[in-house]
């Protein structure tokens, strides 16, 4: 670990990774296998922010270099569901691979052996597929992977893998993004302040920042790790975050930072994530084993258009909190002080395992450069949400992929998924 002063002022809480990796061609792979030796935690020097440094989080829909999975192997994730599970992650990088590199932790080599033979088999393209050798707890990527903030830069240089020197490629319409760099930050992932086992999953921010050479900010609030999912915000690029009071604010359950006021909460967003507008919601559909997160809830499509979930049956429990959201809504507004357009998103029937309600939603979907791929539950309703992203969705594929058994985990598509902005 090399710890750099100087870098955007005195004194810099940007910990820069120093290489110690192996990586190459397996023989008898077509896909690239890296191989990470795990990361010390960062010691940071002081107090700079990525937005101190003109660091800001990017849309979703941005161009990506790449889409960050986890290869499933929790057990308990998906009891007995495990091999249907491996199934759809196949469908799922058939999906987003022809637009840009998937990275696949992997926890050894026999598993990159398990996890190739189920993709290749799935029929996707294994040049477009990276196994990164490091040790997990779970897969759920979007809420431990690293979460990435992105600047302008003096220099320009083409956008390309540095490793394989593959471009990814980009939706019609977009332009391959020169003068930019991206950074990481780490938001200190504690298994939703639920589970005792996430010490593999919290080092996967410095494992990525090792592997991609890229500077690591450590999120702190008062001296203390400030702990965030990805899942848990939502944003349209341009400033504006949303989140919800069941997921940080609750005073008992699942408290992730005690102590921390609402007001916090947006000073620590706006310094880690550069955005300058943050609204809150009320809470999201139950049986979210993460309680709250934003990302079952509400997303934006475009910079002033979001999707809302809407439970139209009054006798369902989640009528109720979900009609709370639509009240509040009225009340947001964007950074520039404009009122964004809301789309509602129906909900599909309740789905229950061993009596227990699962949190299956059509928000929880993902957009990657070839497509928008979205979950389905053999419901009436799975046609209406595709029909609904279709027609905003105007510059990519909407794709539906069968979650039935990946909701099973108490999550689907964008859940497993993290984006690595080009």
């Amino acid at each position: 670990m090399i710890k750099v002063k100087g870098f955007g002022g005195p004194s810099s809480h940007v910990v820069f990774p120093i290489a110690g990796f192996r990586f190459g061609f397996p023989k008898g792979r077509e896909a690239v296998m890296l191989r990470a030796n795990i990361m010390a935690n960062p010691q940071s020097v002081n107090t700079s922010t990525p937005a101190g440094l003109g660091y800001s989080v990017p849309a979703e829909w941005k161009p990506h270099a790449a889409t960050w999975l986890a290869w499933p192997h929790h057990e308990a994730d998906w009891p007995g569901k495990m091999e249907a599970v491996r199934w759809v992650y196949g469908e799922m990088v058939r999906k987003i691979s022809p637009g840009e590199i998937v990275r696949i932790l992997v926890r050894h080599q026999a598993e990159q052996t398990l996890a190739a033979s189920y993709l290749k088999r799935a029929g996707c393209n294994l040049k477009q597929v990276e196994f990164v050798v490091h040790p997990t707890n779970r897969g759920w990527m979007r809420d431990s992977g690293p979460i990435f903030v992105r600047r302008k830069r003096a220099a320009s240089v083409p956008l390309a893998d540095q490793y394989t020197r593959r471009k990814s490629v980009l939706p019609a319409g977009c332009q391959q993004h020169v003068g930019i760099e991206t950074a990481i930050v780490h938001f200190h992932f504690n298994a939703w302040a639920k589970y005792d086992d996430w010490q593999k999953d919290t080092k996967i921010p410095e494992t990525a920042a090792k592997l991609l050479k890229k500077p690591l900010f450590d999120a702190q609030f008062n001296g203390k790790n400030f702990v965030i999912e990805g899942g848990g915000i939502e944003v349209n690029g341009r400033g504006t975050l949303l989140t919800t009071e069941e997921c940080y604010l609750h005073p008992k359950i699942q408290v992730r930072n005690p102590g921390l006021t609402r007001a916090q909460y947006n000073e620590t967003f706006q310094k880690y994530l550069g955005v300058k507008n943050v609204f809150w919601l009320r809470k999201g559909p139950d049986g979210d084993d993460t309680h709250g997160h934003i990302d079952d809830i509400c997303r934006f499509v475009n910079r002033k258009t979001l999707v809302l979930i809407r439970e139209t049956n009054r006798k369902d429990i989640n009528h109720r909190p979900l009609a709370e959201n639509w009240e509040r809504i009225k009340d947001l507004r964007l950074e520039d002080g404009s009122k964004p357009e809301v789309v509602p998103l129906p909900m599909p029937a309740p789905l229950y395992f061993n009596g227990r309600r699962l949190p299956a939603s059509y928000a929880n979907f993902y957009i990657s450069n070839a497509c928008v791929i979205v979950p389905t539950f053999n419901d009436p309703n799975d046609r209406i949400a595709l029909g609904v992203l279709g027609e905003l969705f105007k510059d990519r594929l909407v794709v539906g992929i069968h979650a039935v058994d990946l909701v099973l985990g108490s999550g689907s598509l964008h859940c497993l998924t993290q984006q690595q902005p080009a």
